[in-house]
C-alpha cells in the first residue's frame, strides 16, 4: 500500500506558498521575474538533501533531477513529472499567509485579512468532499499559490517516497520544475536533451481524480488599423481616427456568444485582451481558442471578416490581420500514445479514486511538451478557485496526487 501523509505534504506546501514567485507578463527576460529562482534554489537543495545526486538548477530557473531506475528491466521509458514554480499575475502573490484548517467542519470560512472574502460550500460545493479533512486557504489579500505549488509539493513528496522506499520498483524518473508557465513561457528555455524523458505528466489539475488529455489549440491575433491623421484643427472631412475604428470593431463583436463569458464545455471563443494606439494607428490584440484546428481557422475567418466590414465603413482606413501560433491541442499527440493516458487512469484508480477524464479550456506546459517530443497529459492536484483570493486546496487531494505519481511510476515498470 502506498500512503503519503496529508499533514506532511501540507507542511511542505505551506513553506512553498510563502515564497513570492509571481511571473511578469510584461517582461521579456527568462525567467520573467528573478524571484521565481528563490523557490527553484530551495527545491534544488531539497532534492540534493533527499540523496538525489543528479539535480541541477540552471540560470533560467529550471530545476532538473533524476531518480535512477532500480528495476532489472532494461526497456522502461524515462518518465518525467513536471510542475511550475510561478504563480499567476492576476492576483497578488506577495506576502502570502497560508492558513491550514486541519479539520474543516463545513462552516463558511471567513478570510481574516479581508472579511468580505468568504469561502462557502454553497459557492464551492467541492468543499463538501473535505469535511473533517485539512483545507488550506490564504488570508484574504492574496492568492494562495496552489496553482501550481500543490503540484510542486506533490512531485517533491513523491520523490522523497522513492528515496525512502527503494523496494518500490521503477524506471528512471525525471523531475522538472519550470518557471513562467502562467505567462505562456514555461517551455521557452527548457533543455529537452538534458531532461531525457520519453513521456511526461504535468501535475497542474483540479479535483481529485481528474485526468486531462485535451487542451484548447490557441493562437494570438492582432488587428492593426491605420487611419488618416491630420491636424485636428483642420480635420473636417479628412481625419480618420484609428482609435474610433478600433472601438467600432470591438462593438461589432457578438454580444451573447463567441466570448469566454458566454461559452463553456467544448465551445471555442475569441477574446480581446488589449487595445493600444493613437489616432493614426491602433492595434487590438485577441486570443483565439478552439479544440480543433478547423474551428480555430473558422474563428479567424469570422473575426477578420467582422473587422474588415467595419474598417470598410471608414474611407481611407486600412487594416492588417496577423496570427501567431501559441499552442496546440495535446490530444492529437496523445492519441498516438494511448498507454500514456491509460497508465495514468490506472494509477488514479490504484490510489483509490474515480477517474474524471476532462478537457482543459486552456493550456498547460504539457501542451507544448507534447509537440516538442514528450507526450504529456495533466494530472490533478486538488487546486480550486485558482488565480483568486478565494483559492484553496484540500490536503488529502495533494497527498493522493503524490500517491498517484508513485503508482504511475510502478505501472510503467510493471508493463514495460
Amino acid at each position: 500500500m502506498i500512503y503519503i501523509s496529508p499533514d506532511n505534504i501540507a507542511e511542505r506546501f505551506v513553506r512553498y506558498v510563502q515564497i513570492d514567485t509571481q511571473s511578469d507578463p510584461t517582461s521579456t527576460a527568462h525567467p520573467s521575474s528573478e524571484k521565481q529562482k528563490d523557490l527553484s534554489k530551495i527545491l534544488h537543495r531539497e532534492l540534493l538533501g533527499m540523496g538525489i545526486t543528479d539535480a541541477t538548477n540552471d540560470e533560467y530557473g529550471y530545476v532538473y533531477a533524476t531518480i535512477p531506475g532500480n528495476s532489472d528491466k532494461k526497456n522502461i521509458p524515462a518518465i518525467c513529472f513536471c510542475a511550475h514554480v510561478d504563480t499567476a499575475p492576476d492576483c497578488s502573490g506577495t506576502n502570502v499567509k497560508p492558513i491550514h484548517r486541519r479539520y474543516y467542519d463545513g462552516a463558511d470560512i471567513v478570510l481574516p485579512d479581508d472579511t468580505s472574502q468568504v469561502l462557502s460550500i454553497s459557492a464551492s460545493p467541492y468543499l463538501k468532499e473535505h469535511l473533517n479533512h485539512g483545507v488550506i486557504t490564504a488570508s484574504g489579500l492574496t492568492l494562495l499559490g496552489a496553482d501550481d505549488k500543490s503540484g510542486v509539493a506533490a512531485v517533491m513528496e513523491a520523490a522523497l517516497y522513492f528515496m525512502q522506499y527503494p523496494s518500490v520498483k521503477h524506471g528512471d524518473i525525471k523531475i522538472l520544475f519550470t518557471p513562467d508557465e502562467e505567462v505562456g513561457q514555461g517551455t521557452a528555455k527548457v533543455d529537452m536533451q538534458k531532461l531525457g524523458a520519453q513521456f511526461g505528466y504535468t501535475l497542474d489539475g483540479g479535483e481529485a481524480g481528474s485526468l486531462e488529455d485535451e487542451t484548447f489549440s490557441a493562437d494570438a491575433a492582432i488587428i492593426t488599423i491605420s487611419g488618416i491623421i491630420v491636424h485636428p484643427g483642420y480635420a473636417k472631412d479628412k481625419l480618420v481616427n484609428a482609435l474610433k475604428i478600433a472601438g467600432a470593431v470591438l462593438d461589432a463583436l457578438p454580444k451573447n456568444e463567441w466570448s469566454p463569458e458566454t461559452t463553456s464545455g467544448r465551445e471555442g471563443f475569441v477574446h480581446p485582451v488589449a487595445v493600444n494606439g493613437i489616432a493614426e494607428k491602433a492595434t487590438i490584440q485577441f486570443i483565439v481558442r478552439d479544440f480543433t484546428i478547423t474551428g480555430l481557422q473558422q474563428h479567424h475567418d469570422r473575426l477578420k471578416k467582422i473587422a474588415a466590414e467595419v474598417v470598410a465603413c471608414f474611407s481611407g482606413a486600412t487594416m492588417e490581420y496577423t496570427i501567431a501560433e501559441q499552442y496546440r491541442n495535446m490530444k492529437e499527440v496523445l492519441d498516438q500514445h494511448p498507454e500514456v493516458v491509460a497508465y495514468a487512469a490506472e494509477a488514479i484508480q490504484r490510489a483509490g479514486l474515480t477517474v474524471k477524464k476532462e478537457s482543459i479550456r486552456g493550456g498547460t506546459d504539457g501542451s507544448r511538451f507534447s509537440y516538442i517530443g514528450m507526450p504529456c497529459p495533466n494530472i490533478f492536484t486538488g487546486m480550486q478557485n485558482i488565480h483568486s483570493k478565494l483559492e484553496w486546496i484540500g490536503t488529502k487531494d495533494m497527498a493522493k496526487a503524490a500517491e498517484t505519481i508513485v503508482h504511475l511510476s510502478m505501472i510503467w515498470e510493471e508493463k514495460s
